[in-house]
């Protein structure tokens, strides 16, 4: 029989959010497969645990991922964790779950800590609806897409970004959203944990006195869906009543149910609708 791949949560700071179960598996476990040895192995010292550890990074994602699902189909036990939080999140492990999964290999995840759902819950921003893009991209192009797509996200949005680059971002964050409420969460769990309830504007000028120092978090509130909704009852009233109507039934949509559909477009009544077609 194959054996389980493990996604082990691990401390993003304070050691003492590890769980027992992750604990209890990663001496159980044949293997541990660590996004970086040299930094897994403080950790596994602090808990005096022995097993044998193997990288699993960023360059040898596709290649390493096949050879650990060999072993995987062996039989083995294979722990899988990263530097701090929750494997496959914004991490190659994302790559070696597909891989087993495809080969029909057990997965289970050991939850524990993130730094994006630390962060969210200590933002004071709303918390039902929320997209997490993780680091911008970096290529120029990619990056602008990615900015403008956010410009209308009426969720509470979570990025991530480095002490060095967080100036530079948080200006282009400014340029295409405009001011909006930002939560900065900088050393999650650890001594110098700091919440920073600012807008993108006081932030950019605090940021100018004070060096970024330690790895953030950047919470920042969505789009007003009221605006949203305004902007959109704008587009549809450019049209005319027959050019609304015409727009749905050139899809096949029958004329009852379009009518219905125009109503709701720009917050009228259906009756209302019909009114305007005859007149």
């Amino acid at each position: 029989m194959a054996g389980t791949l493990y996604l082990c949560a691990t401390p993003i700071g304070n050691l003492e959010d590890i769980t027992l179960r992750v604990l209890h598996t990663l001496q159980e476990v044949d293997l541990i497969a660590a996004e970086d040895t040299r930094n897994s192995i403080k950790l596994l010292n602090h808990f005096q645990i022995k097993t044998p550890m193997t990288s699993y990074h960023e360059y040898n994602k596709i290649e390493k991922a096949r050879q650990l699902a060999e072993k995987l189909k062996a039989g083995q036990n294979i722990a899988l964790i990263t530097d701090a939080g929750t494997p496959a999140i914004s991490d190659p492990g994302e790559d070696l779950v597909r891989i087993c999964q495809e080969e029909q290999i057990p997965v289970t995840s050991l939850p524990g800590a993130c730094a994006c759902i630390t962060a969210l819950t200590l933002s004071g921003l709303p918390t039902r609806r929320f997209c997490f893009e993780a680091f911008l991209p970096r290529e120029k192009k990619e990056r602008a897409l990615v900015l403008e797509q956010l410009k209308q996200e009426t969720r509470t949005i979570l990025l991530y970004e480095a002490p060095h680059h967080l100036k530079k971002t948080l200006a282009e964050l400014f340029s295409v959203l405009g001011d909006r409420d930002l939560s900065i969460c900088r050393e999650l769990t650890k001594h110098f944990e700091e919440i920073r309830r600012t807008t993108l504007l006081e932030a950019m000028a605090f940021y100018e006195e004070t060096e970024p120092r330690g790895e953030y978090v950047l919470a920042i509130l969505g789009k007003s869906r009221e605006i949203s909704q305004q902007e959109a009852r704008q587009t549809w009233e450019a049209l005319s009543l027959p050019e609304h109507m015409a727009h749905y039934e050139a899809q096949g949509i029958a004329r009852k149910e379009a009518m219905r559909m125009v109503a709701k477009d720009r917050g009228i009544s259906k009756r209302d609708v019909y009114q305007g077609l005859l007149s």
